[in-house]
């Protein structure tokens, strides 16, 4: 009798014991182990990273670092980090922390736009991607690269259609290049190359046109008189006389991209700059910035009128007064700049 009690004891004892392994074994693996307040938290894992490095990162976001690190040893985690953005919700378990970073890369939307060169461009995109601002641009200034779709230096910001387009965060610097000529392929659809070739003008042309019509104008519903303005110019074989192109050439040839010009002065008419449509007929070698959709289609659908000159609205903020003659527009001219005078606007 004695000896069934000690029996009966042993295996109570070992059912408990039993018991309270796979509660500790349960609780590690299904039990919420989180430890922020947040309804979720964010983990980016490099390309490359360990597991010390993703360990690092959990560590202030979990309970019990000890008890992830074995469930993810268990699970094969430890041994193959993925790279990618991962979203931790609040509550959930080591389990659930593991089957995300292994499956569950979340997209990052990418939006850039009003760049005005390459190195704008990288330092905006590397803010959004893991790729930093080096490898971007010297992806987007690679000669081979530019070479194989016909573009030069000077045209390289035209490949760049500003939108919003969703990435993997771990995308590198070559995948987002290529990624964007695809949008550019896409975006230069029949429809487009027909109003561009009814226009006599080359898709980069585009660009670059509409770039000086984006500088020209904030607003988007004078963008397609502005860009008629300039296409009745440009048929004529008149200088365009565009001053946004005038700044863009001092900027350039400063390397200053920072400074700021309220006013172009008659001493800057003169500089020697391709960009310098004062001095230079035609198109720029390229865009001086990165005109949006609505600056390019503004110059694929322009108004039809018969103006060729215009400038700033001093009765309407951010609008022109457009005229057909030289001696209307000196009019115009001349009531403005006594307003920039008046203003004590110099520069």
């Amino acid at each position: 009798m004695y000896i069934r009690k000690i029996v009966v004891a042993i295996l109570l004892l070992g059912v408990v014991l039993g018991l309270f392994f796979v509660y500790r074994v349960y609780t590690a693996i299904f039990a919420p182990n989180t430890g922020f307040n947040n309804e979720e938290a964010y983990v980016y894992v490099p390309t490359d990273a360990g597991f010390p490095e993703v360990r690092e990162q959990l560590e202030p976001l979990l309970k019990n670092s000890s008890s992830f690190e074995k469930v993810a040893e268990k699970k094969g985690y430890a041994a193959n980090p993925r790279p990618g953005k991962y979203i931790i919700k609040k509550g959930m378990s080591n389990n659930d922390i593991v089957n995300t970073l292994r499956s569950r890369n979340t997209p990052v939307m990418v939006s850039f736009n009003n760049q005005e060169t390459l190195e704008d461009l990288a330092g905006r995109i590397a803010t959004q991607i893991e790729a930093d601002s080096v490898a971007l641009l010297e992806v987007f200034e690679d000669n081979a690269f530019l070479d194989s779709i016909q573009l030069d230096k000077n045209e390289a910001l035209s490949l760049y259609i500003p939108n919003s387009y969703e990435f993997f965060w771990n995308t590198s610097a070559e995948e987002f290049r290529e990624r964007m000529l695809k949008e550019y392929d896409r975006f230069w659809n029949e429809e487009r190359l027909a109003e561009a070739k009814r226009l006599n003008l080359d898709k980069e042309e585009v660009i670059t046109l509409a770039s000086i019509v984006q500088k020209e104008t904030t607003r988007v519903d004078e963008r397609p008189r502005v860009a008629g303005v300039y296409l009745n110019r440009l048929r004529k074989n008149i200088l365009l006389q565009a001053d946004p192109t005038v700044i863009y050439a001092i900027k350039k040839h400063t390397g200053d991209f920072d400074t700021v010009i309220k006013r172009v002065l008659y001493k800057d008419l003169e500089i020697d700059s391709p960009y310098n449509t004062y001095k230079y007929a035609g198109l720029p070698p390229g865009p001086i910035a990165m005109p949006d959709i609505s600056s390019i289609d503004a110059v694929l659908n322009p108004e039809r009128h018969d103006y060729y000159y215009f400038v700033a609205n001093i009765n309407k903020p951010g609008y022109h007064k457009f005229s057909k003659t030289l001696a209307q527009h000196n009019a115009n001219k001349r009531e403005y700049v006594n307003w920039l005078n008046s203003q004590s606007v110099h520069r």
